[in-house]
């Protein structure tokens, strides 16, 4: 109830930021609304919001370097992921401890797709994307895919916690050790939710599949 409160605060606040920016005829006010949006919008919107804004008022050398610095992020950040990619490589393999404490490779799936979630009860985007992993895993589980969770949790409590709450009924493995897991050191990713598309030869095929990209992919792989 909480949550479904605090998605529905967050949508008035975007539709009202939205409509503002919209209705704006002030360049400045411009600039500090989309400071606002930049923490509540979606990647997508503020993109539109922001390319819009800087075509409504050309003048204005604030948006101008608004968006300038924003692209060469985007840019910088495209070029560190393409760099980090694991698409097209063997999965390493990393072996920890699932909540009764038996160890579980990742290589032991081999034979199967799979798909290498990490997460961890603390973490708001995680917890926001479980119900379409959910989804994934409900649709294919019977077309020789499974998914293995692995989380930076760093109590066994909320996270045992958290498999319960959302639903989550695949195999889970934490070392409990937050950012300093191995999961981390192992597979160099900066941050959480990500995830990793293992074919059943044990290559990855595709990485950080959020949304209906996971359902489409596995579509296409599996049917």
């Amino acid at each position: 109830e909480l949550t479904q409160s605090k998605n529905d605060a967050i949508k008035n606040l975007n539709d009202y930021l939205k409509s503002f920016l919209q209705s704006t005829t002030n360049g400045t006010l411009a600039v500090l609304a989309l400071g606002w949006s930049s923490r509540s919008l979606s990647k997508n919107d503020f993109e539109m919001e922001l390319t819009s804004q800087q075509k409504k008022f050309p003048e204005n050398s604030i948006l101008v370097s608004m968006k300038k610095n924003y692209d060469q992020q985007e840019a910088q950040m495209e070029h560190s992921q393409q760099a980090g990619s694991w698409v097209g490589k063997q999965a390493p393999d990393l072996a920890l401890p699932d909540p009764d404490g038996k160890t579980i490779a990742l290589s032991s799936f081999r034979g199967k797709w799979l798909l290498v979630d990490f997460w961890a009860s603390w973490c708001g985007p995680c917890r926001m994307e479980n119900p379409n992993v959910v989804k994934a895993f409900n649709e294919f589980k019977n077309k020789n895919f499974t998914i293995l969770g692995v989380s930076l949790d760093k109590q066994k409590d909320p996270w045992q916690q958290a498999i319960q709450q959302d639903r989550l009924a695949w195999t889970h493995v934490s070392d409990l050790k937050y950012w300093n897991s191995k999961a981390v050191e192992t597979f160099k990713f900066e941050g959480i939710p990500f995830n990793i598309l293992v074919d059943p030869q044990g290559k990855v095929i595709a990485q950080e599949l959020r949304g209906d990209d996971l359902e489409n992919k596995l579509k296409q792989v599996l049917n």
